[in-house]
C-alpha cells in the first residue's frame, strides 16, 4: 500500500500536470486562430497569398521570442503566477481581433500580441518537469504536449462558426475561455515544493548555457525543435491554404484535413517522450529526422495529388510529433537546474521555425508557381539537424551532472 505522502505526491503530480495541459490547450486554441480562419480573412481583406501567409504567421513571432523571458520568469516565480498573467493578458488581444478584424492593420497589431499565447509552452515545461522524477520527465512532458490539441479543436470549429455566424464569433469565445482558464489556474494550480527557490539570477546569467565552451549542445537542441516543433506549426498553419488554393476544398473541409494532420502530431507527442524515456531521445530523434527528410522529398513530387499528399502528411505529423516529445526529454538532462531558461530559447525557436517556412512557401510559388522548392528546403533542414544531432551526441556538455542511470544522455 503506497504512503500518505507517496498518495499525495501522486496526486500533486496529476493534478499539476492536467491543469497545465488544459491552459497550454486553451492558449493554443487562441494562438492558433489566424490559421483555419486564414481562407476568411484573406477574402474579406482581399490579402495576397503573401500577405496571408504574415498574417497567420505574425502571432509566431512575438510568442517565439516571449518563450525567452517567461521560461527564465517560471524558474525565479514559478508556473503558477506566470501562467496566470499570460493567460490574464491573452484575452486583450483575442477581443481586438473581435471588434477590428475588418482593418488589416489591426489584425497585424493584435495577431502580433496574440503571440503571447503561444509562450505558454516555455511556461508550462518548467512547471510540469519540477513535479516528476528524471525517469518521468519524458512521459509528462509528452503528455503536457498533448495541449497542442488546441490547434487541431480550433481548427475543426473555428471555420463552421464563421460560417454559422461572423469572423467575429470564434475570437470572443476564445477569449472567455482563456479568461476562464486563468481563473481556474490561480485558484487551483501550485508550484512543486521547493520548485522556484534559489534562482535569482540575472536572465543572462540564466542563459548562460547558450554561451562559452559547451554550448554545442544548447545551441543543437534549438535546431532540434525548429525542426520537430517548427515544422509541425508551419505546415497546420498553411496546409489549409494548400488544399483549398491547390485542391479546391471548401474552407471547413481543409480546416477538418489540417486538424486531422494536428491530432496525429499530437497523439505522437507523449508517444516520443514515452520512447524516449525507454530507447533515448537520440534513437528518437534519429527516426523522426531520417523520416521528415524522406516524407517531404515525396510532398515535393507529388502534393498536387490528393492520395499521397494525404498519406505522407499524414506520416509526416506522426514523425514531427515523435520529434516534438524528444527533444524536451534532454533540456532536463542536459540542463537540470535551468530548464526554464533553456525551454524558453529553445521553444522560442521552435516558435520561429513556424513563422518563416509558410512566408517561403508563399515566397516559392509566387516565383516558380510550385510548391515543390519549399518541401525541397524542408528536407535539407532535417538532413542538416540529423547530422549535428549525430554529431553532439558523441559530446559531453560542461554543464551535464554526474550521471545516475536514468539520466545517461542518450
Amino acid at each position: 500500500m503506497s504512503s500518505p505522502d507517496h498518495t499525495d505526491a501522486r496526486a500533486g503530480n496529476a493534478r499539476a500536470l492536467t491543469l497545465a495541459t488544459v491552459a497550454f490547450g486553451v492558449c493554443f486554441i487562441a494562438w492558433s486562430l489566424l490559421g483555419p480562419l486564414g481562407p476568411d480573412l484573406q477574402d474579406q481583406l482581399g490579402l495576397s497569398d503573401t500577405q496571408l501567409a504574415l498574417t497567420i504567421s505574425i502571432p509566431v513571432v512575438l510568442g517565439s521570442l516571449m518563450r525567452i523571458p517567461l521560461g527564465v520568469l517560471t524558474d525565479r516565480y514559478g508556473g503558477r503566477r506566470v501562467f496566470t498573467a499570460l493567460m490574464a493578458f491573452t484575452p486583450i488581444p483575442l477581443i481586438g481581433l473581435a471588434l477590428f478584424n475588418d482593418s488589416w492593420t489591426a489584425v497585424l497589431i493584435f495577431g502580433f500580441l496574440l503571440g503571447f499565447a503561444g509562450a505558454s509552452f516555455a511556461v508550462g515545461v518548467p512547471f510540469v518537469n519540477t513535479w516528476y522524477p528524471a525517469d518521468r520527465q519524458g512521459f509528462a512532458l509528452g503528455i503536457y504536449g498533448v495541449g497542442m490539441g488546441g490547434t487541431v479543436l480550433g481548427a475543426l470549429v473555428a471555420p463552421r462558426i464563421v460560417k454559422a455566424t461572423s469572423l467575429s464569433v470564434p475570437f470572443w469565445i476564445a477569449a472567455a475561455l482563456v479568461a476562464l482558464m486563468a481563473i481556474v489556474f490561480w485558484r487551483l494550480a501550485r508550484d512543486a515544493p521547493g520548485a522556484a527557490k534559489g534562482r535569482t539570477g540575472s536572465m543572462f546569467a540564466a542563459l548562460s548555457a547558450f554561451r562559452g565552451k559547451g554550448s554545442s549542445r544548447a545551441w543543437a537542441l534549438t535546431l532540434f525543435y525548429f525542426m520537430a516543433f517548427g515544422g509541425f506549426v508551419a505546415m497546420f498553419l498553411y496546409l489549409p491554404k494548400l488544399l483549398h488554393g491547390v485542391h479546391h476544398l471548401s474552407k471547413p473541409d481543409a480546416g477538418s484535413r489540417a486538424a486531422g494532420f494536428a491530432l496525429l502530431a499530437v497523439a505522437a507527442r507523449p508517444t516520443g517522450g514515452w520512447l524516449s524515456d525507454r530507447i533515448g531521445a537520440r534513437n528518437v530523434l534519429i527516426v523522426s529526422f531520417a523520416g521528415t527528410c524522406a516524407l517531404a522529398l515525396v510532398l515535393a513530387g507529388t502534393y498536387r495529388h490528393m492520395v499521397p499528399l494525404t498519406i505522407a502528411c499524414l506520416t509526416l505529423a506522426v514523425c514531427l510529433g515523435l520529434g516534438t516529445g524528444a527533444v524536451f526529454k534532454l533540456v532536463p538532462q542536459w540542463y537540470p537546474d535551468r530548464v526554464g531558461a533553456v525551454t524558453g530559447v529553445v521553444g522560442a525557436a521552435g516558435g520561429l521555425g513556424g513563422f518563416f517556412p509558410p512566408l517561403a512557401m508563399a515566397f516559392v510559388k509566387s516565383q516558380t508557381g510550385s510548391y515543390a522548392l519549399g518541401f525541397v528546403a524542408m528536407a535539407v533542414v532535417a538532413v542538416v539537424a540529423f547530422t549535428v544531432l549525430i554529431a553532439v551526441s558523441r559530446t559531453r556538455a560542461p554543464s551535464e551532472p554526474a550521471t545516475p542511470p536514468q539520466l545517461v544522455p542518450s
